[in-house]
């Protein structure tokens, strides 16, 4: 059966939604908000897709650095643009802007430059991974710029990013990070433990920090649940005798302390350890990212990801000069299917994709969901979950049939 050309206000077909799949659904729209979603009751409007063919919500990506050759961190607003535009049109309809660390006048320029474009509506905000980490386990991060925070320092940032700044990526074992906590729950900015290479206990200890500060201040702007980056990644691995900040994060994360981002791309992560997370912690408690450089999209040649070149070797992002892991060759979706290759429950890794990471950013009632008054944003996939279509604010970037 041919597609349907993506102009119609109203889609039925199979819909993925927060109660599980509706076999037999329909999506209205009108301009940019929902206004059903749910069982077609017989009435089959606007576009009725081919059986095989899914609807599901936007998938929302809390930690990308770039993509189609934009990086964020050292592009000019056209990059970002571009970066954007390309992250949109594979699926990602709504995303947080990653920086890597990078010089404090540097970065600053860059939260300037994605400020603009958060108020221009391409990204929901920034994410600063780093340069508060740890230089043991700095994974693609130049060390020649990594600091301990200080109030002088994580304020610096906090103003550059213009309200815009949602999450900041540290290391809590570094000297000064209780004034790194205080600093960004004072401005509504979730701390994300990462790139760390603290043990149980002072893993354990930061989080009760965090979720104190959080308690005490109201956490105004976003959820008020903290974030793992790229949990596994970047941290210890597990020992019987030493088990590092890992058991302590799932644990935590089951007990919905904190939401933990998995790279469940088969190249940061083994297909059995993505399906130990989802079961220890649950998908409620799981958010899905790309990690996506500026070499997602593309095969072959060499890319930024701030100061550092990065080339695109066997599907995997890694930097020119050592060869070492750097983030994400792909995008969300592509996560996403792999996540479900390796045994997760549709709904279930759709749900870590798009509900959970919404409402960690605090929009829960904006976007994450096929629900009635949301944000029109959904994709048109194959039961392989293939893109054949995106509907962003009710719009088709991603047209059906063309």
């Amino acid at each position: 059966m041919a597609l349907p050309h993506g102009t119609s206000d109203a889609l039925s077909g199979r819909l993925v939604t927060d109660a599980g799949i509706i076999d037999d659904g329909v999506l209205r729209w009108d301009g940019s908000r929902i206004t059903q979603a749910g069982p077609s009751d017989g009435n089959h409007a606007g576009s009725r897709l081919p059986d095989d063919h899914l609807i599901l919500p936007g998938l929302i990506d809390l930690h990308c650095h770039g993509a189609g050759g934009g990086d964020f961190t050292s592009g000019s607003a056209a990059d970002i643009e571009a970066a954007a535009a390309h992250l949109h049109r594979s699926g990602s309809t709504t995303i947080l802007a990653s920086t890597c660390a990078a010089p404090l006048d540097e970065l600053e320029a860059a939260f300037a430059r994605l400020a603009d474009a958060a108020e221009a509506g391409l990204v929901a905000g920034i994410h600063a991974e780093g340069p508060f980490l740890s230089k043991e386990r700095n994974g693609a991060h130049d060390p020649a710029f990594l600091l301990l925070p200080t109030q002088e320092d994580v304020a610096r940032l906090v103003t550059a990013g213009r309200g815009r700044l949602a999450s900041m990526t540290y290391a809590p074992e570094l000297p000064g990070s209780d004034v790194l906590v205080y600093e960004l729950v004072m401005h509504g900015v979730i701390p994300s433990i990462g790139h760390t290479d603290s043990s149980t206990e002072e893993t354990a200890a930061a989080l009760d920090l965090i979720n104190e500060e959080l308690a005490s201040t109201g956490f105004a702007g976003f959820s008020g649940r903290p974030t793992a980056t790229h949990l596994f990644n970047a941290m210890p691995g597990i020992h019987h005798r030493s088990p590092g900040p890992v058991p302590l994060l799932l644990q935590r994360a089951r007990a919905g302390e904190i939401a933990v981002e998995l790279i469940a791309d088969n190249v940061h992560l083994h297909a059995e350890t993505v399906r130990m997370a989802f079961t220890i912690a649950g998908c409620e408690n799981i958010c899905l990212v790309s990690d996506s450089t500026s070499a997602a999209g593309r095969t072959s040649g060499s890319y930024r990801l701030g100061r550092s070149e990065v080339s695109v070797i066997g599907g995997s992002a890694v930097l020119t000069a050592t060869g070492a892991l750097a983030g994400g060759a792909g995008s969300l979706l592509d996560v996403l299917r792999c996540t479900v290759q390796a045994g997760v429950g549709l709904a279930d890794a759709v749900r870590s994709a798009t509900a959970v990471p919404a409402g960690v950013l605090g929009l829960a009632d904006e976007v994450g969901s096929l629900r009635s008054g949301l944000r029109a944003d959904a994709l048109v996939v194959t039961e392989d979950l293939e893109l054949k279509g995106v509907l962003r604010n009710g719009t088709w970037i991603r047209p059906l049939g063309v």
